[in-house]
């Protein structure tokens, strides 16, 4: 630990908190808050009306784009070997490309459907952004495209082996990102100064396989703690060094989804179903968490309530008003009440969701997997408000030989185009697939 950056740290931790304006989409799912009023966001559009641009990636990415200032910021790969990362920054209005960003692959591997390709989301801010990606590579940009500091992880920490490849993204918090390699030897988190480049600290990472990302979550008395979900446990470290405070054992299953923040040291948990012919332990592993501290300065973290059907995918659970959305893998999804856990319904949807919902105003956008979002009513009565097709007649990519479970059923359905992420502007929806980037709206006057 480098004495002289901590005590900054820590004090940022502790203290600052980043706003998510209506503006501003600035981390992966934007931490888990959405934009407050969504009012001006478009609720109805196809692929022949309501897309204002869409532009092509010359690659393929599974990173979120991010918004901020009138750009959105995208990431992707690109060669047989992924041997080229790309940094793009475009127009929110037109779709142009204002700079790229081109850095060379420190651990190439073959591009392939079933290892990640460019998926952990970077952070911007008023500095400019910070990426990562999963041949440890790790820079940083300011805001004309122009490199601040870049470090390879690989060469410091020895090379990253974890199955379909690692999928974090980045958490942050003042002038600290937070970057998780939970690799299958010797995973590890690293507290990183935006300003430097510099480690703060660095700690042991969940120790289960995982492609959910860190999570900030606000704990009582302004607190905050970052939350890890890897296969078989949650953990809890302290954001200033590292120090694990709590875990939790029994949960299954959790090795997709995100921890979403409710406030006063909540958060909501998804898990996806088993390998095996039966979901196993995942309903019981849906569901909210709650961190509390003891008299004696000692933090725990124990479920207020579990689900009993509920399930989640890839996509993490999402949260409006007093309601607890989970989509499974079958495009159900699974209405719950926050406080409570009860079940205020469970309706199919379009298709399933690899994006996480966005829940804002009086409306849930539930983003499918093939291009379709289903727009539903808040509340706990199920209300389909609008079905808005991305893209048609697409050709489908060969779909690869997946993994088979218990009783011969496929793992995986990795062909074809994917929309894996949306990010929200004031009055604009940007979403993204591997290899083209959408944004949906209305036109503004000029």
């Amino acid at each position: 630990m480098r004495a002289s950056i901590a005590p900054l740290a820590a004090t940022l931790s502790a203290l600052f908190t980043l706003p998510a304006t209506a503006q501003e989409w600035t981390r992966f799912q934007n931490g888990g808050v959405a934009p407050a009023d969504g009012a001006a966001l478009p609720v109805e559009w196809s692929a022949e009306n309501g897309i204002l641009w869409s532009v092509p990636v010359d690659g393929y990415g599974q990173s979120t784009p991010l918004v901020r200032g009138g750009t959105v910021y995208v990431t992707f790969t690109a060669g047989e070997m992924k041997d080229v990362y790309h940094v793009r920054a475009l127009d929110l209005d037109t779709g142009a490309t204002k700079w790229d960003y081109e850095l060379e692959n420190s651990a190439p591997e073959k591009n392939s459907v079933m290892v990640s390709r460019a998926a952990p989301t970077p952070v911007v801010d008023d500095a400019g952004i910070v990426a990562f990606f999963e041949g440890g590579n790790l820079v940083a940009l300011d805001h004309e495209g122009k490199k601040r500091w870049e470090r390879d992880l690989v060469a410091e920490f020895g090379n990253v082996k974890a199955r379909h490849g690692l999928a974090a993204s980045l958490e942050h918090d003042g002038d600290v990102v937070y970057v998780w390699v939970e690799r299958e030897a010797e995973p590890y988190v690293l507290a990183v100064s935006k300003e430097t480049g510099e480690t703060v600290w660095k700690a042991e990472g969940a120790g289960g396989t995982s492609w959910a990302s860190p999570r900030l979550v606000d704990v009582a008395e302004g607190e905050r703690h970052l939350v890890l979900s890897g296969s078989g446990r949650i953990v809890g470290l302290d954001p200033a060094n590292g120090e694990r405070l709590w875990a939790i054992e029994d949960v299954s299953n959790n090795t997709s989804n995100t921890p979403i923040p409710l406030g006063d040291g909540r958060f909501l948990v998804g898990a996806s179903e088993g390998r095996g012919a039966q979901p196993a332990g995942a309903p019981k592993s849906n569901g909210v968490v709650e961190i509390t501290k003891d008299e004696n300065g000692a933090f725990a973290a124990e479920y207020v309530w579990r689900a009993r059907r509920a399930m989640s995918s890839f996509g993490s659970p999402a949260v409006s008003g007093d309601n607890a959305y989970f989509v499974n893998r079958a495009g159900v999804v699974f209405c719950m009440d926050l406080e409570t856990g009860e079940q205020h319904y469970s309706e199919r949807c379009a298709e399933s969701i690899w994006a996480t919902p966005i829940a804002v105003a009086d409306r849930v956008y539930l983003f499918g997997k093939d291009g379709t979002t289903t727009v539903v009513k808040g509340g706990d009565t199920f209300e389909v408000l609008a079905e808005n097709t991305l893209w048609v007649n697409e050709e489908p990519e060969p779909e690869p030989e997946s993994e088979e479970g218990e009783g011969g059923r496929r793992r995986g359905n990795f062909g074809g185009p994917v929309l894996y992420a949306a990010a929200l502007s004031k009055d604009r929806i940007v979403m993204r697939r591997g290899d083209q980037v959408y944004c949906v709206g209305s036109r503004r006057a000029q």
